[in-house]
């Protein structure tokens, strides 16, 4: 088998290390990033919200007395705007 047109792919091959993008070393100029006043709003909330225990203690511990000493009282009303704020939050998410 033989082998033509030799000097077409040298030439390909050449073409491709002379279109390669170098650095710019005279430029000076340097990569900007801006962040807007929602995203470092946005930040600080979901640091915030990572702070926060997983399961309130305190909270807990206080229901569990008030269960067993049969003083806990359930509020229907809290219960349902509870509710709904969850519901308003979620329409704006």
């Amino acid at each position: 088998m033989k082998i033509n047109k030799t000097n077409n792919i040298l030439g390909i091959f050449f073409n491709i290390e002379a279109n390669k993008v170098g650095k710019n070393k005279g430029s000076g100029k340097k990569d900007r990033l801006e962040v807007s006043e929602q995203a470092k709003d946005f930040q600080i909330a979901l640091d915030k919200f990572k702070a926060l225990p997983d399961i309130r203690e305190e909270k807990v511990e206080r229901l569990k007395k008030e269960v067993q000493a049969g003083t806990y009282n359930i509020e229907g009303r809290r219960i349902a705007e509870k509710i709904l704020e969850g519901i308003e939050l979620d329409k704006r998410i």
